[in-house]
């Protein structure tokens, strides 16, 4: 995912931050394959590492770009507050490699997946899952797509159960836990710790947490600590947008911005997960 940024001035940032993590970040980002970055400790680091780089290249590029709100998808959420400078980068990349280590154990301990649900809407998924043993809606994502997640049985049960009530497709995802679930519970201890030690400043923008699909009101670490266990409330997150006319996806990748069209289509949505894609803004 980071091949294509390799070689402009924002790569630095994964020079800098593989000295800080002392690991070889590098590798992740060009050389990692589907199964390395099924571990959730390496694709965390990945992902926002690459989306810091995007938006280096994004801000150097259009410098004039009026920033309104920032939102993430989950993990995307720290990088939104880095871009906000609530954060430092160094600060976030702590954190990233602390959550994803945090919630590598508690997938270790206790193993999970997720599967995406097409074809009902939140409350239909929520009445299925209300009475289920090892499963919960786990991403609000858009209007008929919600992600659920859980023990393997657990999601199996709940996918023939959701199929029953009228879901045209439950597709399995490619991930090493169950996360957004009560499952992530042991996480939030260690995630805590790392929580107290970074420094917390302003806001430059505003940031929609995604737990509760509202501003942050300074409670950052609260909100970062109840992400582990809570639903993304994504399309809610969306919905919520005002004043703004487009939306830019920033890191590898372009699913949020094809669930951006699909909740609001009244708004511009562009994805940056290159530098070709610059010049489409």
């Amino acid at each position: 995912m980071g091949a294509p940024w390799r070689g402009t001035p924002g790569w630095a940032l994964v020079e800098r931050a593989s000295a800080a993590a002392d690991r070889d970040l590098e590798h992740l980002l060009l050389h990692a394959d589907a199964d390395e970055l099924k571990a959730t400790r390496a694709a965390q680091v990945a992902t926002f590492l690459t989306s810091l780089v995007a938006h280096e290249e994004l801000r150097a590029a259009r410098p004039d770009l009026e920033v309104r709100v920032v939102a993430g998808h989950s993990l995307g959420e720290v990088t939104a507050l880095v871009v906000a400078g609530v954060l430092s980068p160094p600060d976030g990349l702590h954190l990233v490699v602390e959550r994803g280590e945090a919630m590598q154990a508690a997938a270790d301990e206790r193993p999970g997946t997720m599967a995406a649900v097409l074809g009902l809407e939140d409350g239909d998924v929520d009445r299925v899952l209300a009475g289920a043993d090892g499963a919960w809606p786990a991403n609000h994502n858009a209007p008929a797509h919600v992600v659920v997640s859980g023990t393997p049985d657990g999601v199996a049960r709940a996918g023939e159960a959701l199929k029953a009530a009228g879901a045209r497709r439950v597709l399995p995802l490619p991930v090493g836990g169950a996360f957004h679930t009560p499952l992530m519970e042991p996480a939030r201890a260690r995630l805590d710790k790392a929580l107290r030690t970074v420094a917390w400043c302003d806001p430059i923008t505003e940031v929609l947490s995604a737990v509760t699909a509202a501003p942050y009101e300074r409670d950052w670490p609260d909100l970062l600590s109840r992400q582990l266990t809570a639903p993304v409330r994504w399309r809610q997150t969306v919905e919520a947008l005002d004043g703004v006319d487009t939306v830019v996806e920033v890191g590898p990748g372009g699913v949020l911005t094809g669930l951006v069209k699909r909740i609001r289509p009244d708004l511009r949505a562009v994805s940056v997960a290159s530098p070709d894609d610059l010049s489409g803004l």
